[in-house]
């Protein structure tokens, strides 16, 4: 066995003491939680059905607590099983009931049947909880269906305060969901249960006008679901990593998303701490940021071990796990912590050694992407913001200026010395043909001033080489040579010229596809949004981005007053005068304000939305700086947007 293929003793001794859990477990009761995110999705119901099935197989299978709430559907499944009698209780002088304990210990049934996981107890019960009488079960070896609302899993607590206004009071801690062997989501759409609402199949009919407006909005229903389907996923994701370290099989398994950045001390830490946090934010993954100390990191300089640590700072606030490992193969100690971990996605960055360096010591960053396997590796340009992209643009826009003056010169040179050392195998009439070919290319590569220049020097160098007297700038016969001096300058500036007309078609050829894209992508956005108010926001998202300015969508309420229904940016400047103006351009169904020929004194460009042949709204814009469009198309692509979004607006006001 190579050292590849030798198990990781961490991964080992983790399998052993799950084996050694699972055999003290096996000693206990089951747990099976039935997971709603509401109440009436029909929890209790499944967990009947699934009591009436184990009946009939021969299990011995009784009701500890059930509660129907008055449901028929619910009571006519409790028949023809056993039921606990619960225990009385005489509470504030009401006679109650709860679950007797002590009855079912002393029945000791196979499968008990619990409702309601996260109720509190009366006062003077054994346990203040339900989840300690179901924990007391499992430990005396007695299995436990029972059924539990996502609002009351503590850690989810205060999620779901944000999403309601309605703090829960009784909770179960997430180590009681740890006991369960298996936990089933029991899920309806929200229109379904708002429609078993709407029966009175969930509560008597004025409690359920009262939920309907206010638990149960499909707001508050949506999340909700998506909270239970989340948490069953990373259930379902932690349940397979176990497994597979239980098996000790290699990973990953690609059933989920683990995002892990690798930083070294300099200035792009931070820069991949925000890229993996942000496509872990996309795909709803969890992350983690990882440096390997090894001997070559341990002589960072101070700056470059600040920036680290300012990364490491920056992960744990948005949510990331910082490990650091030691190793002294970088490569090796990241490939085996992304194995152990199931990382789908491995983010490092550029390498900044030099090619010669590389040439004769591989990277880690070489060696993370060579020996990754089946993890897909993402590698990220240089992120330090101190060099700037302004300060980059300068140096790369000096480095082609510099190379378009000295390349030509080089080249030229290169076709001299190739004549000249080929002198014998080529004839004096040749020598020209040669000569023109460095004018063609710089022509063709770098433009008009570079083809001049080469023209210049290539007359220079065949006057100085070729044309007797040599090694002088006199010419013997001006009129034998005039004519090819003549025509190297010409091939220069119409190769050159060509050149530029070919560019120039190519880039408008671009800004066409552009064109067309952007606008079906907006047409296409506005079309997968839910609401009127969700395609606004993304409207007003796809436009900032298409510009780089503000945006504001303005629509006049009942009695024409003009307010911006959806914005993104900053609206400090759409002041009152703003307003009006953009109330004009409502009125009179033209455009107005900056870069238009009306009221052109404000910063805001204002298009009207036209539909049925007339303004129901307006189109604000505030540029920032240039924009990457020419006047034309950008005014072309206004109209566009403008045209698609009044005719979604119509649509969507009238219905």
């Amino acid at each position: 066995m190579n050292e590849e293929q030798r198990p990781n003793p961490d991964i080992l001794l983790h399998r052993l003491q799950q084996e050694e859990a699972d055999q003290k477990s096996h000693d206990q009761g089951h747990l099976k939680i039935y997971l709603g995110y509401a109440a009436g999705v029909g929890k209790t119901y499944g967990m009947l059905e699934e009591a009436r099935n184990l009946k009939n197989q021969g299990i011995d299978v009784v009701i500890g607590l059930i509660e129907t709430h008055g449901r028929a559907e619910t009571e006519a499944l409790v028949k023809n099983l056993e039921i606990i009698p619960r225990r009385a209780v005489i509470y504030g002088g009401l006679k109650l009931d709860d679950l007797d304990l002590d009855a079912i210990l002393a029945r000791k049934p196979a499968i008990v049947l619990v409702d309601e996981l996260a109720h509190t107890n009366l006062p003077g019960s054994r346990h203040e909880k339900r989840f300690q009488d179901v924990k007391e079960l499992l430990d005396a070896g007695i299995s436990v269906l029972t059924t539990l609302n996502i609002q009351h899993i503590e850690s989810a607590v205060d999620v779901v305060y944000q999403i309601t206004g309605v703090r829960q009071q009784e909770t179960v801690p997430d180590h009681i969901l740890e006991l369960a062997g298996e936990i089933e989501v029991v899920d309806v759409s929200p229109e379904a249960l708002q429609q078993r609402l709407a029966e009175g199949k969930v509560y008597v009919p004025d409690k359920a006008k009262q939920a309907m407006h206010r638990f149960f909005r499909r707001g508050n229903l949506l999340a909700l679901r998506e909270l239970a389907l989340r948490y069953a996923a990373r259930r379902i994701d932690k349940d397979m990593r176990s497994y597979m370290q239980r098996k000790t099989i290699a990973g990953p398994w690609r059933a989920g998303a683990r995002i892990m950045a690798c930083v070294r001390p300099d200035g792009n830490a931070e820069g991949l701490v925000r890229v993996a946090h942000g496509l872990a934010a996309d795909l709803d993954a969890p992350w983690y940021v990882v440096y390997v100390e090894s001997p070559q990191a341990s002589q960072a300089s101070d700056p470059g071990r600040d920036a680290l640590t300012r990364s490491f700072n920056l992960a744990e606030e948005l949510g990331g796990k910082v490990v650091i490992l030691p190793g002294t193969r970088i490569a090796d100690t990241v490939l085996d912590f992304a194995h152990d971990k199931n990382v789908t996605l491995i983010i490092v960055g550029l390498s900044h050694q030099s090619r010669w360096h590389e040439f004769r010591q591989s990277s880690a960053t070489a060696d993370i992407t060579r020996k990754a396997g089946p993890i897909h590796v993402l590698v990220v340009g240089d992120t330090d913001k101190t060099a700037g992209p302004v300060r980059s643009h300068e140096a790369r826009a000096a480095r082609q200026k510099w190379t378009s003056i000295v390349s030509p010169v080089a080249l030229v040179g290169c076709a001299a010395a190739v004549c000249a050392l080929l002198h014998r195998y080529i004839s004096p009439s040749d020598v020209p043909l040669v000569m023109l070919l460095p004018v063609v290319f710089s022509s063709v590569l770098w433009g008009l001033v570079p083809g001049l220049i080469s023209s210049a020097t290539a007359i220079v160098a065949f006057d100085l080489f070729f044309v007797p007297p040599y090694f002088s700038f006199t010419i013997g016969d001006l009129k034998q040579y005039a004519p090819t001096f003549l025509i190297f300058i010409i091939v220069g500036v119409v190769t050159s010229l060509l050149e530029d007309t070919i560019l120039r078609q190519e880039t408008r050829g671009r800004q066409r596809e552009r064109f067309v894209s952007t606008v079906y992508e907006f047409s296409h956005d506005l079309m997968a949004g839910r609401s009127l108010e969700e395609n606004l926001n993304q409207a007003t998202r796809d436009i900032a981005e298409a510009f780089n300015c503000d945006v504001a969508i303005l629509i006049p309420d009942s009695h024409g007053v003009v307010a911006p229904r959806a914005s993104i940016g900053n609206l400090q400047t759409l002041d009152d005068n703003a307003i009006g103006v953009a109330t004009w351009t409502l009125n009179q169904g033209l455009p107005a304000g900056h870069g238009t020929e009306t009221l052109s004194h404000i910063d805001w460009s204002f298009y009207p939305l036209i539909a049925h042949e007339r303004a129901i709204g307006i189109l604000g814009i505030q540029l920032h700086g240039e924009s990457p469009s020419t006047p034309l198309e950008q005014r072309q692509l206004i109209d566009a947007f403008a045209n698609i979004l009044a005719l979604f607006v119509a649509r969507n006001v009238s219905s």
